[in-house]
C-alpha cells in the first residue's frame, strides 16, 4: 500500500489511527470530512495562500549560511528562514490553514495546546484576525518558562489556561485541550499544533506545514541547480520537520534527519504505545506510562512524536539523532555571533547537528536547515542560562 492510501486511512505503517472516545470520533469523522473536502477546493487554497502572503509574509528567504559554512568547512549550510514569518515561527503555516477550515465549518470557538509559547501566539494572533473566542491551553511551568509569550497571548485576546495537572508541560497542556473538545464539541474547533494526535490531524498539520518544503526546494534548485545531500529539522511533536521534509520525502538521495533533545529521546528510545489518542513511538516509564520528559526548549518537550515520524524512522526512510542541551546553547550562541541570526533554542538543536555534519562531508555537498523559529521567546531564559 503507498503512503498516500496509508495517510487515507490515518496510518503510517503501524503507526496513528485514532483511539478516542466514540463522541470525540464522531467530531473527528466531520473533521476529516471537511479537511478532504477543502484541501483540493481552489477557493480555499487561494484564500490560503492569499494570508501565507499577505499575512504571514511568504515565501520567506532559503539563506546561505556563509560565515559558518566556510567556518567549519565541509557542506554548504542554508537555512531555510521559518523565523522570519509574523510571529515568528513555523507554527503560523498550520494555524491559517486551520482557521480557515474552521470558519467555514462555521465553528465559533478556537482551542489550542502550546509548549513553548509559539503556535499559541499565531493562534492568539489569527483568531484576534478572525474575531473568534480564543482559549489557549499550557503547561504551568511552560507559562513560567516562556511569561513573555503568555503575555503575548493575553495582549492579542486569547484567554491563557495555566495546566498544573502531571508535568505542567505541554503533554498535559494536551491533555486538557482534548478534555476541553470532548466537553465542548458542538462549538468548538481544537486548533492542534502539532503533527500529532488522532486523525486526521497528522496529515491535515503536514499538508499545511509542507509549504516549508514545497518553497525551499524550488529555491535550493534556483540557487545550487541540485537537490540537498540532506535537510536537517528539530523534531519535537514534528510539524516543523514534516513540513521541511514533505516534497523530499520520495527523493531517495535527500538524507532526511531529525534533531530531537537527548534529554526527551522519543525517537531514539521511544516504544510502539499510543498516547493522546495515536499511536508513535513513545518514551515510557516501568509502569508503561509516558515518561517524564525535560528539555531546555519547551517546544521539544514531549514524550511521543508524530506518527508519520514514527514510520520514517522504522521504514529507514529518515534518521533520527540526539542532540544535547548544552549543545544546543552552544549553537544558539554560534548563529548569533557568525550570522547576525538568533534562532529558538528548538532550531538551535538542528543547527548543532548541522554543523557537526558538514564537518564530515564535502563542499560539494548541500545541508538545508529548518530554521523553525526564532530566539525572541528565549533570551532571557538564556541569559539566565548563562549567567547562573
Amino acid at each position: 500500500m503507498s503512503m498516500r492510501e496509508d495517510e487515507k486511512r490515518g496510518y503510517f505503517g503501524e503507526f496513528g489511527g485514532s483511539f478516542i472516545p466514540e463522541e470525540l470520533q464522531k467530531v473527528m469523522d466531520i473533521l476529516e470530512e471537511n479537511f478532504e473536502n477543502y484541501r483540493n477546493d481552489p477557493e480555499f487554497i487561494e484564500e490560503y495562500k492569499y494570508y501565507l502572503k499577505e499575512f504571514v509574509g511568504r515565501e520567506n528567504p532559503l539563506t546561505y549560511a556563509k560565515n559558518i559554512s566556510e567556518k567549519f568547512g565541509g557542506a554548504k549550510i542554508y537555512l531555510k528562514r521559518e523565523d522570519l514569518n509574523h510571529t515568528g515561527a513555523h507554527k503560523i503555516n498550520n494555524v491559517i490553514g486551520q482557521i480557515l477550515l474552521a470558519k467555514r465549518m462555521g465553528a465559533k470557538r478556537i482551542i489550542a495546546e502550546t509548549g513553548a509559547g509559539q503556535h499559541g501566539v499565531a493562534t492568539a494572533t489569527a483568531c484576534a484576525m478572525f474575531n473568534m473566542d480564543c482559549t489557549v491551553y499550557m503547561g504551568k511551568l511552560d507559562t513560567e518558562r516562556q511569561a513573555l509569550n503568555v503575555f503575548r497571548m493575553e495582549l492579542l485576546g486569547a484567554k491563557v489556561i495555566s495546566v498544573d495537572a502531571g508535568q505542567g508541560r505541554l503533554k498535559d497542556a494536551v491533555d486538557a485541550a482534548l478534555g476541553d473538545l470532548v466537553e465542548n464539541y458542538e462549538n468548538t474547533f481544537y486548533l492542534l499544533g502539532s503533527a500529532v494526535g488522532p486523525h486526521p490531524f497528522p496529515s491535515m498539520v503536514k499538508h499545511f506545514q509542507s509549504i516549508i518544503s514545497e518553497e525551499s526546494k524550488q529555491q535550493i534548485l534556483e540557487k545550487e541547480g541540485k537537490l540537498p545531500t540532506a535537510v536537517v529539522a528539530c523534531a519535537g511533536g514534528g510539524s516543523n520537520a514534516i513540513g521541511a521534509f514533505a516534497h523530499y520525502i520520495d527523493e531517495k538521495d535527500v538524507r532526511l534527519i531529525g534533531v530531537e533533545p537527548a534529554e526527551a529521546p522519543t525517537l531514539t528510545e521511544g516504544v510502539p504505545a499510543v498516547i493522546h489518542g495515536f499511536k508513535c513511538l513513545t518514551l515510557l516509564d516501568e509502569d508503561g506510562n509516558p515518561r517524564p520528559t525535560y528539555s531546555i526548549s519547551a517546544g521539544l518537550d514531549y514524550p511521543g512524536i508524530g506518527p508519520e515520524h514514527s514510520y520514517l524512522k522504522e521504514s529507514g526512510r529518515a534518521e533520527y539523532v540526539a542532540v544535547t542541551g548544552d549543545e544546543a546553547l552552544e549553537a544558539f550562541q554560534l548563529l548569533s555571533k557568525e550570522e547576525g541570526i538568533i534562532p529558538a533554542l528548538e532550531s538551535s538543536h538542528a543547527i548543532a547537528h548541522a554543523v557537526k555534519l558538514a564537518k564530515e562531508l564535502s563542499k560539494d555537498d548541500i545541508l538545508i536547515v529548518n530554521l523553525s523559529g526564532r530566539g525572541d521567546k528565549d533570551v532571557e531564559q538564556v541569559f539566565k542560562m548563562i549567567n547562573q
